[in-house]
């Protein structure tokens, strides 16, 4: 999967068969809000939401940014892998 960084949209893609799959952010100083990810309903289940958040959490730790995942699907994926982004989130 190819995520794309859109950084004038504050959002990272993939784009599917299906269409454009987003997660979307909002920077606040050194934080990073993850508001909102979206993925076309034919491409749900092939673990695109998670090469989203895997990305965009890579890019807030790359960049040093804290990171309030906001955002279901993200707040999901850092409890499931709570040890790996401890450091962005703290407990969660």
């Amino acid at each position: 999967m190819n995520v794309t960084h859109n950084e004038g949209a504050n959002r990272f893609e993939i784009e599917t068969a299906a269409g454009i799959a987003v997660l979307e952010y909002m920077r606040d100083g050194d934080k990073v809000v993850m508001t909102h990810t979206a993925v076309p309903e034919a491409a749900e289940g092939r673990g695109v939401g998670s090469e989203l958040a895997r990305t965009a959490l890579a890019w807030a730790r790359e960049q040093g940014l804290r990171v309030h995942p906001v955002c279901p699907f993200v707040h999901g994926y850092v409890r499931k892998h709570a040890a790996e982004y401890r450091d962005l989130v703290g407990a969660v």
